[in-house]
């Protein structure tokens, strides 16, 4: 009773409402964090900055919902308004991804979850998954007092592990130079932020001194293909470098991204670049939400195709 009290004090003083549809005085709606529960879908097709015109597939990229509607309300408060007391349901969100595509990364990585004895179940313990999430600018983690899109990284990997796929999550990424955070910025702006992700100094990748951690033997297996893995395309995505030519499996360390939000798709693409030129295989991308492709938008304004 007294909690109960105590929080009706607390809403006189500072008035709360549902970010996604403006309720008063509920923190969140269900209905608003409804499509934030659906099931994880391929949402690369609505992304333009990834696709790389060069007959590789690009870089895939699961999220449950569209960002729109009261989902954009709801990220856009906890990321950019303060309401960190929308943590505990976006974070769930972000390890049920994880506990989701645990299974799905497994057989890629070539990774039986739970199995042991096999030379890459080995692997798999001694390497975990790396879960990275997209790097914010010093200016937007001073304005936030937080990295948001971190505690979404450990909220995958958390995930992941439960599913048996070892992970952990490191912040191996930052921005060079001055750079603007991409609130507001045009498809044109954002994409010129491609060069101003790096990995960051002394987080090097692979076995050489300083590196990170030690590699992952042997490029993706052909996993059964599903609603998650995707059709196979006509371009394939393998580790950077290939087979040696003693036919041995080239050392990979295997990375996973995170952000909050995919739009143009401008910082996963640099953020794929940067941790391919240290020699990382990108697996793909976690968000909690996508902008939706020109179909979608389509189907849902109920146009014809």
């Amino acid at each position: 009773m007294l909690l109960a009290a105590l929080d009706d004090v607390a809403r006189l003083v500072l008035p709360v409402a549902c970010p996604g549809c403006d309720a008063p005085d509920v923190r969140w709606c269900e209905s608003c964090l409804a499509p934030l529960r659906a099931p994880l879908r391929r949402r690369e097709r609505g992304a333009p900055r990834l696709d790389r015109l060069d007959g590789i597939a690009p870089l895939p990229v699961w999220a449950p919902a569209p960002y729109a509607g009261p989902v954009r309300g709801v990220v856009v408060a906890w990321k950019d308004r303060g309401r960190a007391d929308l943590d505990r349901p976006l974070l769930d969100v972000a390890r049920r991804a994880g506990t989701t595509l645990g299974p799905v990364l497994g057989p890629v990585l070539g990774v039986v979850p739970g199995a042991g004895g096999a030379a890459a179940g080995e692997g798999s313990r001694r390497c975990p998954v790396l879960v990275v999430p997209a790097p914010t600018t010093r200016a937007a983690r001073r304005a936030r007092g937080r990295d948001p899109v971190a505690l979404l990284a450990r909220a995958v990997a958390a995930g992941l592990d439960a599913s048996g796929t070892r992970a952990r999550s490191v912040s191996l990424l930052v921005h060079r130079g001055r750079a603007r955070d991409q609130v507001g910025l045009g498809s044109r702006a954002r994409g010129a932020r491609l060069g101003t992700v790096a990995v960051a100094p002394g987080r090097l990748l692979g076995t050489g001194a300083g590196g990170l951690v030690g590699p992952l033997l042997g490029p993706p297996s052909g996993a059964r293909r599903g609603p998650l893995l995707g059709p196979p395309s006509a371009g394939r995505r393998g580790p950077p470098g290939g087979h040696p030519p003693s036919g041995a499996p080239a050392p990979v360390v295997a990375c996973l991204l995170v952000d909050d939000v995919v739009t143009t798709g401008a910082t996963l693409a640099a953020c794929e670049r940067a941790l391919t030129s240290a020699g990382a295989l990108v697996l793909g991308a976690v968000a909690l939400a996508a902008t939706p492709s020109p179909g979608e938008r389509r189907r849902s304004a109920g146009e014809p195709r």
